[in-house]
């Protein structure tokens, strides 16, 4: 069996490089280590594995997670709910179809490929300089958009691309891009109009928010236990995450109401600057903040600490 290492910390065996780089993945997400990587290296040979297939490597079936069609509850009801905000009245039923998301949050070393193979100029440098195992911040919503497609067309053309992802990008037309704020709210609190990912106690050691004393990022994977019904992971606290969904110009009042309808003109994606876009998640804040009908709006040209994103695969 061939040696391999990951550089930075980390040693594991394996026959093959992508072998390796799973295991490292394996550390990479143990709650206790911090450890990261950048490259695999054959000790014989110093045969190196790119950066960009170390991230394309991390795009597994495990790492999106499917959410099927159906109805959810959205909003909240204050009397269920004392802490919610105005602009998440009424709670009411949406009807999505089915879709797949990413289980964490785009990592800095994922959006470091993107950067490396594009040569996209970063509108900040700071988002290329936190830890690589943890999610990428000061990125604008363009940004994003833009690494949505980077990753849709990679995918396309990569022979590793896990099944059904692989049929569905290339023979049917699905495409990578930012989940609407109907989306990323199904995703993280299921069908039954939970408060949290995990249920209605806010159960303070299941997510990073100010509670912790954090007060920083942290590894995906950190938390499992805060977990939403579906799997995926990091919904409540660490980063806000953008959506692709409208807000308004008026940061304080959304014109973008509930009920929501996708149909309204809110997920325009060619909406002027001016009109702020929905972030969700609640960062490493308030507690508040990091309920799942928790719903901001922000400038999309906004590069903030805190301030992430994730995607979605969509038909």
């Amino acid at each position: 069996m061939t040696d391999y290492r990951v550089v930075w910390e980390i040693d594991v065996e394996a026959s093959t490089p992508e072998e390796a780089a799973r295991e490292a993945l394996k550390i990479q997400r143990d709650p206790e280590s911090e450890a990261v990587f950048f490259t695999v290296k054959d000790h014989m040979s110093q045969i190196e594995v790119s950066l960009l297939d170390l991230a394309k490597i991390l795009i597994d079936k495990g790492d999106f997670v499917e959410i099927p069609a159906g109805t959810f509850l959205m909003g909240s009801n204050k009397e269920c709910d004392s802490q919610a905000y105005e602009s998440e009245a009424p709670q009411h039923k949406v009807t999505l179809p089915g879709y797949y998301i990413a289980r964490y949050p785009v990592t800095v070393s994922q959006f470091r490929a993107f950067v490396e193979e594009s040569g996209h100029k970063p509108e900040n440098e700071e988002s290329l300089r936190g830890l690589p195992n943890h999610p990428v911040v000061y990125v604008t919503w363009h940004e994003a958009l833009q690494y949505c497609h980077w990753l849709t067309e990679r995918l396309r053309e990569w022979e590793g691309t896990p099944e059904p992802l692989a049929t569905l990008l290339r023979k049917e037309g699905w495409w990578i891009t930012l989940p609407s704020e109907a989306e990323w709210e199904k995703a993280a609190r299921g069908t039954d109009g939970r408060i949290y990912p995990w249920g209605d106690d806010p159960g303070p050691t299941r997510a990073n928010h100010d509670d912790m004393g954090i007060h920083a990022t942290n590894a995906v994977g950190r938390f499992p236990e805060g977990a939403s019904p579906y799997g995926v992971e990091e919904m409540s606290g660490n980063v806000w995450e953008w959506t692709r969904s409208l807000w308004g110009e008026d940061w304080e009042k959304p014109t973008f109401t509930y009920p929501y309808d996708p149909n309204d003109g809110r997920e325009d994606l060619n909406a002027s600057d001016r009109v702020r876009r929905v972030r969700r998640g609640g960062a490493f804040l308030l507690q508040r903040f990091v309920r799942c009908a928790t719903r901001f709006g922000s400038r999309p040209d906004l590069r903030d600490w805190c301030l992430g994103f994730r995607v979605v695969v969509l038909p």
